[in-house]
């Protein structure tokens, strides 16, 4: 006789069930995504060349970025476009010896002739967005351009952008993400892989079939007119871009997305840093969410585009869903196992998670149209997995505090001039500091892997591929940022000795 089933088994099943389907609604729109991109591949933007080419700013906003400002200010100043019709702005919010040396650089380019200025701000009221809008008062171009400040532009940048203003209603125009530092280590490659395909699959997709889409902050170009008429750059949000983005869409204007333009920038190569970029993504993701889905619910948008745009601005949310499919997993199986009987409905849910990784297969996909082979794209699938599952605490608490409507400061992604393998982090300043979420990290590790021990004890093989998944991405990301910020806290315990004993011999 069949042991009666509790009303607590009934509503963990029912959570179970919940978090599953959720997955499964966000994994299918990723299948969604690839088959509308090979639908619209061939509607490449045009564009046309300008009878004369327009005044443009290029803004460029830093904050302690001592080791990438002169690429950068270099970089720029050598665009391939007339001085006379080109302004540079070098929005300068540092605090420590970058400050110096950035005036420095600025002045022996205006000595050479160029319309570059520093302004150098010491309050950083806004953060970026503070400082674009600050600088957006005195820009003289009519198109602004953005470039934080881990990018190297290409030098036809300007001339490949301002084209495809050619329309009075085209606001801003996005160019595609390359990757300067893509294979320094396995962290970097999974990092491009998941970049890769958001923007050759995700944003190609929601700019040719009429979605809205975003600007990623950088390497993009806006017209000013739309910056002033969207309500200009805000800093009630961490993700400025977006915010600004869909407000600037609503009030009817076009954006363009160039893939086959790229702009090369450096990926964050300490995990620590990279998990500073991904929470203040997700928390500004979720906040943007909190104030535009109510003025874009109440839009005259499309069913489509309002589909597209909750699913964009509520992405994130897969990543609480996949903590807490990963908590429930190993109560589950004793659950199962006590009550064989939802041995069905625990099946189904299952069948329903796996059906739901559509995102690995545009990771695949992106990896496939840069000329990749098979073999090679498939073996990153499972690294951007695990990454993306390691740092599932991580954006479950931002996603949690901007629900909450919890403020935060804008803490930026140190850069550390990062181009191949031999260069190095270690030994540079901007130490980002351990947080104890990490240790949260190991423990989930440990968890999944006491939950792998249990499923291969009791003969339930189905979840081993999604629970190894967690077990290798936790303890990768948990135990590495204690080995990177170990390491960084030694390195700078060595310093002040070195410093110590530099002072003491001065002194004698």
């Amino acid at each position: 006789m069949e042991t009666a089933i509790p009303a607590w088994v009934v509503g963990f099943l029912a959570l179970y069930f919940l978090v599953a389907v959720l997955l499964f609604c966000y994994g299918m729109h990723a299948y969604v995504m690839a088959i509308l991109y090979y639908k619209n591949r061939h509607k490449e933007p045009k564009g046309a060349d300008p009878e004369a080419l327009p005044l443009v700013t290029v803004q460029l906003p830093i904050f302690n970025e001592r080791y990438v400002a002169k690429r950068l200010i270099d970089t720029v100043c050598n665009l391939d476009y007339p001085h006379d019709k080109l302004e540079i702005q070098v929005l300068d919010d540092s605090t420590d010896d970058t400050v110096d040396h950035v005036a420095q650089i600025v002045e022996g380019w205006q000595k050479q002739g160029r319309d570059v200025v520093h302004v150098h701000r010491t309050n950083r009221v806004g953060y970026k967005a503070g400082a674009l809008r600050e600088g957006l008062e005195v820009a003289k171009g009519n198109l602004i351009a953005v470039f934080d400040a881990d990018f190297l532009p290409r030098a036809s940048f300007l001339k490949d952008t301002v084209r495809h203003f050619d329309t009075p209603k085209v606001g801003m125009v996005q160019t595609r993400w390359a990757h300067l530092n893509e294979d320094f280590s396995i962290l970097t490659r999974a990092q491009a892989a998941a970049l890769d395909g958001h923007f050759l699959i995700e944003q190609t997709v929601r700019n040719r079939c009429g979605a809205f889409m975003n600007f990623n902050g950088t390497a993009g170009i806006w017209r000013r007119e739309c910056i002033i008429d969207a309500g200009n750059w805000q800093h009630d949000t961490l993700t400025e871009d977006l915010d600004l983005s869909y407000r600037a869409q609503l009030e009817g204007w076009d954006f363009v997305f160039l893939p086959d333009i790229t702009s090369p920038a450096e990926l964050p190569s300490e995990v620590n840093g990279l998990k500073g970029q991904q929470y203040r993504w997700a928390k500004g993701s979720v906040q943007t969410a909190v104030k535009i889905l109510p003025r874009l619910l109440r839009s005259k948008l499309t069913v489509f585009q309002r589909f597209q745009a909750i699913v964009h601005l509520t992405n994130h949310m897969v990543y609480p869903l996949l903590l807490l499919l990963c908590i429930m997993a190993l109560p589950a199986l004793v659950t199962l196992d006590k009550y064989p009987q939802v041995d069905r409905s625990f099946t189904i849910a299952s069948i329903l998670v796996i059906a739901s990784f559509g995102h690995p297969w545009l990771y695949f996909l992106s990896q496939r149209l840069q000329g990749r082979g098979i073999g090679q794209s498939l073996a990153m699938v499972p690294a951007v997995l695990a990454g993306g599952m390691g740092i599932a605490i991580n954006n479950t608490r931002a996603f949690i505090e901007g629900i909450c409507g919890h403020q935060s400061p804008f803490v930026r992604t140190p850069k550390y001039g990062i181009v191949s393998k031999t260069d190095s982090w270690r030994g540079k300043k901007y130490r980002v500091p351990l947080s104890g979420w990490a240790f949260a990290e190991i423990l989930l590790a440990l968890y999944a892997i006491a939950t792998i021990i249990y499923a291969v004890a009791n003969h339930h093989f189905l979840v081993l591929p999604f629970i190894f998944l967690y077990a290798a991405g936790g303890g990768y990301i948990g135990f590495l940022s204690v080995v990177h910020a170990w390491g960084r806290y030694r390195e700078s315990q060595q310093l002040r000795a070195a410093e110590k004993n530099l002072a003491a011999a001065v002194s004698d």
